[in-house]
């Protein structure tokens, strides 16, 4: 493998970490929040104005910009005409009043790289291109928060999910996918990958979203596995009645109800300790009344455990509470999977590369696994990958107050671009 370490990433100067900041900077003002955050949920305008952002950036720099059939959009660039692409990014849509570096960091991060990549090689002979090209993605809605399930551009790409089914999802004023990114003008006409055009390998950085990094003083986190993960949308079922008039004894109140199961649900993770995280969120009442006992509450329920067993454990668990309270409150808990996987290993290939770059680069490192899905997830199934962390502060996400250094943004722009290097060279096939 040639020696790029010190042509690409020791050789930045002062200049490239003041570029990327100056950017990432630009690209926080979309949806940008009172209090730091952003809120760009998937297919909004604010989503929309980000995504445009990024098209004109990667295509002032000569990449090929081009979405996919569910708005996966890419940033495509040839080192080698018809060659396999060696693929990098993460998602820009955020949570309601979420963080500005959820997402968005890993396809700025993957865009910075892979064209420090493309400044490098501009000069090289022909003979001495990588074996690989290089694409940037920006992944449509890894959130999940408007349109569920999550991570659902990654999905269909990797055809865990039908792309008719993406399509044909909802939000909660009944606007689908399709007419949504149609809106903006986001939705692609071919599938981009396939046929000619192949992915080799897969690279994600990501803040870590969790307070191991940052509680040891570690600037990289290498994943080398996930935790499993259920998903469910649940209905509670009762009978709407008067507040003031009908009987205690008589009412069949579905609020009552849920308020069991998200006890019941936290009672869980008590129970098991750290080995098992649970929540409940997104509640429906209905008919939501000052009034009225409600008759419906629809919400969504997870848990996540690095061990299959202890998940299969606590969901048998969970339909015996969910039993006990029907008899209690008197209602009916309809259940459904929404979304769930196993626990896997991230292929060690992946962790290795990581792991002799971190070391090259002078890099403290440490394996960590990851407790939150992430698009890498779906793509370490399909092609080699690799995942990074940097530190987010005390752990928190999904919150304006996400907070990650600038030593360690530009810090993980260098691995990455020094990981794509050895990608691009074929390191991982």
């Amino acid at each position: 493998m040639p020696d790029v370490t010190t042509d690409i990433t020791v050789a930045r100067d002062q200049a490239a970490d003041v570029r990327f900041l100056d950017d990432f900077a630009a690209l926080s003002a979309f949806g940008a929040t009172p209090a730091g955050g952003v809120e760009r949920q998937a297919a909004t305008a604010e989503d929309g104005q980000t995504r445009a952002w990024l098209a004109a950036w990667l295509a002032e720099r000569g990449f090929t910009v081009v979405n996919d059939k569910v708005g996966n959009q890419f940033g495509l660039f040839e080192f080698r005409p018809g060659a396999p692409y060696v693929l990098a990014g993460s998602h820009m849509d955020s949570q309601p009043r979420g963080g500005r570096f959820d997402g968005a960091y890993g396809v700025l991060a993957a865009a910075h790289a892979a064209d420090r990549l493309r400044t490098h090689l501009a000069d090289q002979p022909a003979d001495a291109q990588p074996q690989f090209n290089i694409a940037v993605v920006n992944w449509f809605n890894e959130e999940g928060c408007r349109f569920k399930p999550s991570m659902m551009g990654s999905g269909v790409f990797t055809g865990k999910l039908a792309l008719q089914k993406a399509l044909d999802t909802t939000d909660v004023d009944g606007v689908t996918v399709q007419e949504a990114l149609e809106g903006l003008g986001e939705l692609g006409a071919e599938d981009v990958f396939g046929g000619g055009r192949e992915v080799a390998s897969y690279a994600e950085i990501h803040i870590e979203q969790g307070r191991e990094l940052d509680k040891t003083g570690t600037t990289l986190g290498l994943v080398d596995s996930t935790w499993a993960a259920n998903k469910y949308e649940i209905a509670v079922i009762g009978a709407q009645a008067h507040t003031g008039a009908t009987a205690m004894e008589d009412r069949h109140d579905a609020l009552y109800g849920a308020a069991l199961a998200v006890v019941a649900v936290r009672e869980l993770a008590d129970r098991f300790g750290e080995e098992l995280h649970t929540s409940c969120g997104q509640l429906t009442v209905v008919p939501n009344s000052p009034v009225v006992v409600a008759r419906e509450v629809h919400m969504h329920l997870d848990l996540r455990s690095p061990s299959d067993e202890l998940l299969a454990e606590a969901d048998a668990l969970l339909r015996k509470q969910f039993a006990e309270i029907e008899v209690k409150a008197g209602v009916e808990i309809e259940r459904r999977f929404a979304h769930t996987w196993k626990g896997q290993l991230y292929q060690p290939g992946g962790v290795e590369l990581s792991g002799a770059v971190a070391d090259d680069l002078g890099v403290s490192r440490m394996l960590v696994q990851t407790r939150a899905g992430h698009d890498s997830t779906n793509m370490k199934d399909m092609v080699p990958t690799v995942m990074l962390f940097i530190p987010s502060v005390e752990g928190i996400s999904h919150a304006e107050a996400e907070f990650t250094a600038d030593e360690d943004l530009c810090t993980g722009v260098d691995v990455l671009t020094e990981t794509l290097a050895r990608m691009v060279r074929g390191a991982l096939t």
